[in-house]
């Protein structure tokens, strides 16, 4: 049984996920702590709960999903694991930071292991499927749980909304195919966790974000 929890870090108000099971080990996915107190607080919280990071991954590689990285990194010895994709959007951190003027940046590792559509991710006695869905950043990635069911989804889709398509790399065709095609035809109880905001599911969004009905109107 994998239990999620999350934290919501920075000025982007971004959601680390941390995903734990009854073995104790546990994945990180897009650790945005910016700020020594929001590293402090996302170890603490591994360390009270007795947890051993085994994986480090990106749904994509915008600052805010990548602020800790390194720190994870290099404190529990893992290696970045994301889409081949996102290559590009990692290699423009510091140029994005500058842009955006934010300082001591730290700059992430370069990714130890590609994962595909189809990956399977696992982790103690759990197992995540990856489902390729661009569109928000051209490697966007999201992580499937059939068995209790959830999605890890990134900025990809959100609570009445979905992701941003305006920064280099995105477009709004791809991103709406990827929702209609790769999240639209889950189970409407599949919860959708974000990148940021509350969390949703398939069949509310499905129902009602303006998005997704004008999408089908159209």
């Amino acid at each position: 049984m994998i239990k999620v929890h999350f934290f919501t870090f920075s000025p982007f108000a971004e959601n680390t996920y941390i995903l734990s099971d009854e073995t104790a080990e546990c994945i990180i996915i897009d650790p945005g702590c910016y700020t020594e107190k929001e590293r402090n607080q996302l170890s603490l919280y591994l360390q009270e709960n007795q947890l051993q990071p085994v994986r480090l991954l990106n749904t994509h590689c915008h600052i805010d999903h990548v602020f800790g990285n390194r720190y994870i990194s290099e404190k529990y010895q893992l290696g970045l694991e994301m889409h081949r994709a996102e290559i590009p959007v990692l290699n423009s951190l510091s140029t994005v930071a500058q842009m955006y003027g934010i300082p001591d940046v730290q700059q992430s590792p370069d990714p130890s292991h590609f994962i595909d559509e189809g990956s399977i991710i696992q982790f103690g006695n759990s197992q995540l499927e990856v489902l390729f869905t661009p569109g928000h950043s051209p490697g966007s990635i999201s992580f499937y749980c059939k068995e209790q069911p959830f999605v890890i989804g990134g900025d990809v889709l959100f609570e009445g909304s979905i992701g941003r398509t305006d920064l280099p790399g995105g477009d709004y065709d791809t991103l709406m195919n990827s929702i209609l095609q790769k999240l639209m035809p889950l189970p409407d109880d599949v919860i959708v966790y974000s990148g940021h905001g509350n969390p949703t599911t398939v069949g509310t969004e499905r129902k009602s974000n303006p998005f997704i009905l004008n999408h089908h109107q159209a």
